[in-house]
């Protein structure tokens, strides 16, 4: 049997990043940027209140704290104002918060400091030039670069490239990932399953599992195992995709003419890895783009154990991420584990966090039925336990792995 490491080399090896897309920012969250915006403008793009109050020379209020100072208030600007105005020696304009200061301004008195009035306003306490005011490029500076080529764009970069002033921006796509389910057994959730028919669970979940990791998923959904008409369907797919995913057609005669199919497509390798649940899968880069497509067991758990160990990572490193890996932080176990020899363990498990120490404690979930989808959606982490290793006890230590965390 291929080892797990020994696998995954060989699939990130096979991870290619889609060509830079311009598209609007609007769809940008979630991908890396692959240019270096630069501002064209500054930010802010003009001298600006910083909070509601009067526009005045700071030099006019510098006594206050001992003897308020009364100006004569001349006028008032709004948000938004686009008509000039200039300020005299010894004069207050009522101003709210992002309006433009006026000429001669250098300070904003909060109302909070002053009597309120419209005609002549008392300020009782001084404030320093640019006292609550946003200078000019106080932000970003024209020629600044706002937004670095390799950041991950969230919701902070999507603000800050619409307040620059762009629509679009150069990012590495979503890698486009495929999703077939085989099985002559397999109904889809719409219908009802009849004498030894089953729902189809690995499209939908697999789907989900992609689409989290952060792809563009088509869920192909449910196909026979007719050679002809597979090699149809995923030569199709494979025009339309950077990785492939077909859960079911692996083992017994089924898996003999699903791979003698996908042979005419390209190197597809069907092996046993030394993991636990998922040791049957295959692996190989089909079609003349060499397409990264996975054989999953038609287990949904196993499927969704193979997926989160192998493919995601794919996914994430087709992504442009530098670590495409999920956080894995040391527990102690609250209840034993076994495991299966000479095979790595994958067990699912409720991370906890000790509320007096801050340290990290997994209840092993369910048993190690490689059917048992329930036990997988308590989980908020997989138990990794390594191949030579069959039994752990409780308090012992183990490594853990992240899964999507629930809010």
């Amino acid at each position: 049997m291929r080892s797990v490491d020994e696998q995954l080399a060989r699939v990130i090896a096979a991870a290619v990043r889609p060509a830079p897309v311009r598209v609007a920012i609007s769809e940008s969250q979630g991908l890396l940027c692959a240019e270096e915006v630069i501002a064209e403008r500054a930010l802010p793009g003009f001298d600006q209140a910083a909070v509601d109050g009067y526009a005045v020379r700071s030099v006019d209020v510098s006594g206050a704290n001992a003897n308020p100072v009364q100006l004569p208030v001349v006028g008032e600007i709004p948000a938004g104002s686009r008509q000039p105005r200039r300020l005299q020696p010894g004069q207050a304009v009522r101003i709210v918060t992002g309006a433009p200061l006026p000429t001669l301004a250098d300070a904003v008195v909060p109302l909070g400091y002053t009597d309120g009035h419209q005609a002549k306003v008392t300020v009782h306490r001084s404030v320093p030039s640019a006292g609550f005011v946003r200078r000019t490029g106080e932000d970003v500076q024209t020629g600044d670069v706002a937004v670095r080529r390799g950041a991950s764009i969230g919701a902070a970069q999507v603000g800050l490239l619409a307040a620059v002033g762009r629509n679009k921006v150069l990012v590495h796509p979503r890698p486009r990932v495929s999703v077939i389910s085989l099985g002559e057994e397999l109904v889809d959730v719409d219908r009802t399953p009849g004498q030894g028919q089953v729902y189809d669970v690995n499209s939908y979940a697999l789907s989900a599992a992609a689409r989290d990791a952060g792809a563009e998923v088509s869920r192909v959904g449910i196909m026979s195992a007719d050679p002809r008409r597979l090699r149809e369907v995923v030569e199709g797919r494979l025009l339309l995709s950077e990785i492939v995913v077909i859960a079911g057609g692996v083992g017994g005669t089924v898996g003999d003419e699903v791979r003698a199919a996908l042979a005419e497509l390209g190197d597809m390798d069907v092996s046993r890895v030394a993991m636990h649940p998922g040791s049957a899968q295959g692996f190989g880069r089909l079609g003349p783009d060499a397409v990264p497509t996975f054989l999953l067991p038609a287990n949904p758990m196993s499927a969704l154990v193979v997926f989160e160990v192998l493919v995601r990572p794919l996914i994430r490193a087709a992504l442009g991420k530098k670590n495409p890996y999920r956080r894995a932080v040391s527990a102690r176990l609250l209840s034993p584990v076994s495991s299966t020899k000479g095979r790595r363990g994958f067990l699912r498990g409720q991370l906890l966090r000790d509320a007096d120490n801050g340290e990290y404690l997994v209840q092993p979930l369910g048993t190690s039925g490689s059917h048992l989808l329930a036990s997988l959606a308590e989980a908020n982490c997989l138990i990794m336990v390594d191949e030579d290793v069959t039994d752990i006890s409780v308090g012992e230590e183990v490594l853990v792995s992240f899964l999507a965390q629930r809010g």
